[in-house]
């Protein structure tokens, strides 16, 4: 009997955990009104999903469990008793079906739980606390979404007295149920404040809540755990779109152009300010559904500023051409289309063409509203702003000698009506850049450099010149060093620019041109230095070696290694003292000729009719002419090694 009581215990506990977790909220939030008297009403609003969401679980929301805590954390009291206060609430859909070509089933409930609690005056203020388990299965922008659950919460700022207490923000519209993929949406999340507070807006994280194990926990604590989000999305970026998903900071307008389908967990935190700092912050998690579903008229005026919700930011003249991108609209008599360019005080602002143009009174934002099939059953329409801020123009000029290694000083040149300038980009042609106002680069070799340079000012104004900037091609090369017999000449060839001087002077017929001869009639080591400049201003160095030596010699290695690595791997004579080659062969060891070659720039590269040859020892024969004429013949032998 023991037994069976025990495995009824285990089945109710596993069955009643099961349905309690199943995946049906998608949503919440935390808010509450200062009654007076340390009394304060808490609202819960969960939202619940009535299509795929189990009537056990939904029906198990209530009792909701709300705990509450003193500022610094600690426990104050636990509500197990906070049962449905509002009949459950159907939430309207956000779009007409009859104007969607493939409506999606849709169906939310908002479950309301109000409980009034006495809270005495606390210097570090309140939290209230729900937590539930467990989110959908597939949610594309968080890991294990499956497994962790939501908390939400609202916290109560410190009050001093039982009159002076703080009422939270509250949102004005119920959360977007269905976002159609590709279509621009631009959705109010904005709150209002009782108290008059200024109220902004982010994006932010969303918190882990109940467990598979512990599907409606009381909450314990306020260290509570964010949620993982999987990579690319994070609480600031929480879905996908072109352009992206944003929020106005000041008015609580998301827009974006939402351009993947899934379900994606978004939480928009409401900050309230009072005195230069925030006194509070409110708080709500949704799950946004992208669907292929597929509006029969969408309103889009594209967004091609990175501003927040901006068309453009004209800041050259303050006539504007608008761009259409909307789809849907009615091909009957007149126009389908209602243009109004956001002037006040004037209904002259107006235009019924598809793509008009229009010309503004003065600088400012305006904000631009079109309307497509605008009086007629499936309308939409759509708001951008555009921002008119004229002058702004870049340019920018350089100054320098135009040589590799010097310093080209780059100034800009921006004219901006509105000041500060606050932005400059440089990119140089070469691989590198600057965000300096007036940088300094030098370039490491010569050539034909495009130059951009990109620039902004405090009002979002930007522009971009390119220009070319021309490098000299200067090397100074003195020529490669070289060793001669004693009584011989050296003709040197330096190269690189228009003038050149030699140093020192010792042995050389003329210093001061770019080839002089060097006569040398006795042994010795001899460095030159020639200083060599263009006709543009460009100047610089070069070296060269003479080693002379008392009489003539060939060498030639006694092993090479062809492997490729740089190193030794051609095998060629090297001759002091002597005028030319007449041939230099190379025979392996059954008498084949494997290499032939009539100059000292001839080398054998190891290998034999097109195949790498054998290691082992290989024979060679040179017939060098000296620098009185005379034939010279010499054999030896050399190892070829891998």
């Amino acid at each position: 009997m023991k037994t069976l009581w025990g495995l009824l215990v285990f089945l109710f506990l596993f069955c009643g955990a099961d349905t309690a977790r199943a995946t049906h909220i998608v949503g919440g939030e935390v808010t509450y009104r200062c009654l007076g008297n340390n009394r304060y009403e808490i609202r819960l609003d969960i939202y619940q999903d009535c299509v795929s969401g189990q009537l056990d679980a939904i029906q198990q929301d209530s009792p909701a469990f709300l705990s509450v805590f003193y500022g610094n954390g600690s426990l104050f009291f636990v509500d197990t008793t906070v049962h449905r206060s509002l009949p459950n609430l159907r939430v309207p859909t956000n779009f007409n079906n009859s104007c969607v070509n493939n409506p999606p089933n849709t169906c939310l409930n908002r479950a309301t739980f109000i409980r009034t609690y006495t809270l005495p005056p606390s210097s570090s203020g309140y939290f209230v606390v729900y937590q539930r388990c467990c989110r959908n299965q597939y949610i594309d922008n968080i890991i294990d979404p499956g497994s962790v659950g939501a908390t939400y919460y609202c916290y109560i700022p410190p009050n001093t007295s039982s009159v002076n207490c703080n009422n939270s923000a509250v949102f004005k519209n119920y959360p977007p149920q269905i976002i159609c993929i590709n279509n621009p949406i631009v959705y109010d999340h904005s709150a209002t404040d009782a108290d008059g507070d200024s109220l902004s807006y982010e994006f932010c994280t969303a918190y882990q809540g109940g467990s598979a194990g512990d599907a409606k926990p009381i909450p314990y604590s306020t260290q509570f755990l964010p949620v993982s989000y999987l990579s690319p999305y994070t609480a600031l970026n929480p879905m996908t779109g072109n352009p992206p998903l944003q929020i106005n900071p000041t008015t609580g307008i998301i827009t974006g152009t939402p351009n993947q389908l899934g379900r994606f967990v978004v939480t928009v935190c409401c900050h309230e300010w009072r005195n230069g700092a925030i006194i509070n912050t409110v708080t709500r998690e949704f799950q946004f559904v992208v669907t292929n579903c597929s509006k029969a008229v969408v309103a889009n005026i594209p967004q091609y500023s990175t501003e927040f919700n901006t068309y453009i930011v004209q800041c050259k003249g303050k006539t504007v051409h608008f761009t259409n991108l909307s789809t849907g609209a009615n091909a009957g008599e007149g126009s389908p289309y209602f243009w109004d360019f956001g002037v006040n005080g004037t209904n002259t602002d107006t235009s019924i063409q598809k793509e008009p143009s229009f010309t503004y009174p003065d600088t400012g934002v305006y904000t631009v509203k079109l309307v497509v099939n605008r009086g007629s059953t499936c309308s939409d329409s759509i708001t951008r702003l555009v921002k008119i801020y004229p002058e702004f123009h870049a340019d920018f000029e350089s100054q320098g000698l135009p040589c590799p290694q010097q310093p080209i000083q780059f100034l800009n040149k921006v004219n901006s009506t509105y000041q500060p300038v606050t932005f400059y980009n440089w990119n140089f042609g070469d691989g590198s850049g600057s965000n300096n106002p007036n940088p300094i680069h030098s370039y490491d070799t010569g050539g034909q450099f495009q130059v951009k340079f990109i620039s902004g000012n405090i009002k979002g104004c930007t522009d971009t010149v390119t220009k070319d900037v021309a490098i000299g091609r200067f090397k100074p090369y003195a020529g490669n060093d070289t060793i001669i017999v004693k009584g011989e000449y050296v003709h040197f060839e330096a190269s690189g620019g228009d003038s050149y001087t030699w140093t020192p002077a010792t042995y050389l017929d003329n210093p001061n041109i770019r080839n002089p001869w060097g006569y040398y009639p006795d042994t010795g080591r001899f460095q030159y230095v020639v200083h060599i400049s263009t006709i543009e201003g460009c100047e610089g160095y070069d070296t060269i070696n003479v080693l002379v030596v008392g009489q003539s010699a060939v060498f030639i290695p006694t092993a090479f290694s062809p492997n490729g690595d740089n190193l030794n791997d051609i095998l060629k004579p090297i001759g002091i003292g002597y005028r030319y080659i007449n041939y230099f062969r190379i025979f392996n060891r059954w008498g084949q000729q494997v290499f032939y070659g009539s100059r000292f720039t001839d080398g054998w590269d190891g290998n034999y009719q097109g195949h790498p040859a054998d290691i082992g020892v290989y024979y060679w024969v040179i017939s060098i002419v000296d620098r009185f004429g005379k034939e010279v013949v010499m054999k030896g032998n050399t190892t070829l090694v891998r």
